[in-house]
């Protein structure tokens, strides 16, 4: 076993404190993705919200080269977000490659190149739960996994382990989604930049909170202002097979618009908990 370092961590063992449930944080992981048909990739990126830090789902066009687990981190490290409030700290590597073994392991090899940042220790372990969500995703999406197992993830370095990733996080043992690192609040539908037609319009995501109030905006957007426009309040699911989501369906024009999306502090501190947004166009 490699000696401990001062100041890095293992991949398996996050240092990470997350909030208590108080603050509208998960105490779980994210549900795992359900097998689907289709070329659409879930790849998960960084992004801010409130003074937190989490991830964040999209679902990207693919090609049909390499194997679904390996087509998801490629985008993840080769692309950038479609949503401008998301980031990726990872670089293009000039080799990536993985695999899963009988017992829900997913082995993913990837050249030193991938690391070229230069990130925090909070950062970094984001960085790594981010490959971590993004390869568990691809895998039971593609119904490579078996989704009622704990899936874990292997990470190597150009073939070996203990390779110290972003100079903050060892590599090289299995490694589960860590809690709370997904985020409270996120929008499924519509993506960013989606064009839509007039009628009636479905927004829906998924609330950390079941059973949690939450509340809603949609702002007329024509560049950069935004006219308010509709809001109202939803009570996301509570139910175990459908816990935390949330959806809703309005009337909408042709026009630009951003739906805003924010769970309601029970303590009345703040107005806009754990916000979320995304833009969208109706034709």
């Amino acid at each position: 076993m490699a000696t401990p370092q001062p100041g890095i961590t293992n991949s398996n063992t996050p240092s990470r404190t997350v909030p208590g449930p108080t603050a509208g944080v998960a105490t779980t992981s994210a549900p795992l993705e359900s097998t689907q048909a289709s070329n659409k990739a879930p790849v998960y990126w960084i992004g801010r919200s409130n003074d937190n830090v989490f991830l964040y789902r999209e679902f990207r066009d693919v090609s049909e080269d390499d194997n679904p687990i390996t087509r998801a981190l490629r985008v993840m490290m080769s692309q950038k977000p479609l949503d401008p409030d998301f980031f990726t700290p990872w670089q293009n590597p000039k080799m990536l490659a993985t695999s899963i073994s009988g017992k829900n392991v997913i082995t993913v090899d990837v050249s030193a190149d991938a690391f070229n940042s230069n990130l925090d220790a909070d950062m970094a372990e984001r960085a790594i739960q981010q490959l971590v969500y993004t390869a568990t995703a691809a895998g039971a999406s593609a119904g490579l996994t078996d989704t009622g197992q704990q899936i874990q993830v292997v990470v190597l370095v150009d073939g070996h382990t203990d390779y110290v990733a972003f100079n903050r996080v060892r590599l090289g043992s299995p490694t589960s989604r860590s809690v709370g690192m997904v985020a409270p609040v996120w929008i499924i539908d519509p993506q960013e930049g989606t064009e839509l037609a007039d009628g009636a319009v479905k927004i829906s995501g998924r609330s950390t909170v079941p059973g949690g109030k939450l509340r809603w905006e949609l702002l007329r957007t024509d560049g950069s202002a935004k006219t308010p426009y509709l809001n109202g309040t939803i009570t996301a699911a509570s139910g175990a097979d459908q816990a935390g989501m949330f959806s809703l369906s309005v009337n909408l024009g042709p026009g630009s618009y951003e739906v805003r999306v924010s769970q309601v502090d029970p303590a009345g501190k703040v107005k806009d908990l754990n916000v979320d947004t995304r833009g969208f166009t109706v034709k």
